[in-house]
């Protein structure tokens, strides 16, 4: 059986700012043994959102809302939601 390798203890960091610059240079194995990683789950991150403008005709407008009503949900999550089942099926056709 191979000898493990000694690992460097991790330096404690005064901020996340110098956390970053210390790994950004830096091999973590030699700090880290990743042959004993688990995987996480993490079932509650959110996807990153960008702000946009899009203009649409006032009736579009309106009749977004009276569907949305209906679904008892916000008007922008229904869009968002047509806007997402139309990709995956411009996707799936393709």
């Amino acid at each position: 059986m191979p000898k493990q390798a000694k690992r460097r203890p991790i330096p404690r960091f005064g901020n996340e700012k110098r956390a970053r610059a210390f790994w950004a240079k830096r091999d973590s194995s030699a700090y880290i043994d990743w042959s004993k990683a688990e995987a996480v789950n993490l079932p509650n991150l959110r996807p990153s959102t960008r702000t946009i403008s899009i203009r649409l005709p006032e009736p579009m407008i309106e009749c977004l809302k009276v569907l949305a009503n209906k679904r008892d949900v916000p008007y922008q999550s229904l869009l968002k939601l047509f806007v997402a089942e139309r990709i995956q099926k411009e996707l799936r056709e393709k």
